[in-house]
């Protein structure tokens, strides 16, 4: 990498030094005459190349790293302007008069000044290009890092399920471990892509609520509608899952009483609009009413789909809501991208 960054710069700089020339060169191409021959204006020309492309070397590999970065402004300014003078007399100087050394002195202040402002402008994008790519291997880590959380958070709940069903000693106990065994394997599988389709996100859904039915027995009404054209429609893995666990959870799991479970899948174009609404007891603390799960997918939310989605919740005495919009027309772009 360090190898290929002098590389860079060395051929920037050569294309820079021949860049200078040939406009050295051309600007004077019209005065030639007055040289002795074509070799002493080419070595005039070339001169003066050298002395403009010394300063702006001078400026950016040592004044700027040694006095500028390093906010000392009055060297810098003192040196810089000692530099342009040093070579305005090498080159313009005439025992005649200075008037040479002034244009020169000058002339060098407006090249030294674009050679600074093109040098501050390259400068600026690769730091921004370093910073985006700093932002995004952050938010691929913090991403990675929650829905690695999904997975026991997930697996957690699932196994109370079985646990509560094998005191109870169902015979439906077994078909229950086949089926969390199947909803882990896609969890799993799913957790390697960056989108899945939406298609197979709602079947996983309907199928942990299926699971969740046979332990809750006649506890809980659970009511699942899907609306609308699912086809290539994509979004992030386990990203509404954390809506329906919370449901389960603080409502028809946290009371003996009868609950409810209302939840729609709705499209709109390229909107989702999810929605999720169960009863609950009002003697559940408030502390306790979010868990982990909701937390993490805010914040997923947030880092996948920034401005393309809308998440309400209303958490009332006895009924909490979820109403989730979200724009996957980027879930799409970025599966073509891929």
């Amino acid at each position: 990498m360090i190898k290929k960054s002098w590389r860079n710069i060395l051929l920037i700089n050569i294309g820079a030094f021949i860049l200078v020339a040939m406009l050295e060169i051309l600007g004077g191409w019209i005065s030639r005459d007055k040289y002795d021959s074509d070799y002493a204006f080419y070595v005039w020309q070339l001169g003066f190349a050298v002395s403009i492309m010394a300063v702006i070397w001078i400026n950016h590999f040592i004044l700027i790293p040694f006095f500028y970065d390093k906010k000392k402004y009055f060297l810098y300014g003192v040196f810089l302007i000692g530099a342009i003078f040093l070579t305005s007399y090498l080159k313009g100087y005439s025992p005649a008069n200075w008037i040479g050394v002034y244009k020169m002195f000058f002339f060098l202040i407006y090249t030294t000044g674009t050679g600074m402002a093109a040098f501050f402008l390259r400068r600026s994008i690769l730091f921004r290009r370093k910073n985006d790519k700093k932002e995004k291997l952050q938010k691929e880590m913090e991403l990675t890092y929650l829905k690695e959380q999904v997975n026991p958070h997930f697996l957690f709940n699932s196994l109370n399920s079985i646990y509560s069903l094998s005191r109870q000693q169902s015979p439906e106990t077994p078909d229950v471990v086949m089926q969390l065994s199947e909803l882990m394997r896609y969890q799993l599988e799913s957790s390697k892509k960056d989108t899945v389709l939406l298609k197979e996100e709602l079947e996983f859904i309907e199928n942990y609520l299926l699971l969740e039915e046979k332990r809750l027995s006649d506890r809980c009404t659970i009511e699942f509608v899907i609306k609308g054209d699912l086809s290539r429609l994509r979004i992030s893995p386990m990203l509404l899952i954390p809506f329906v666990e919370n449901a389960m959870k603080h409502g028809a799991q946290s009371t003996n009483e009868q609950s409810t479970i209302d939840i729609s899948a709705s499209i709109k174009n390229t909107t989702l609009h999810f929605y999720v609404d169960n009863s609950k007891p009002s003697t559940i603390p408030i502390s306790k009413r979010e868990g982990l799960g909701l937390e993490n997918v805010r914040r997923r939310l947030n880092l996948l789909y920034p401005n393309s989605h809308v998440l309400e919740i209303d958490d009332r005495e006895n009924e909490y809501r979820v109403n989730l919009s979200i724009d996957l027309k980027a879930s799409i772009l970025i599966k073509k991208d891929s």
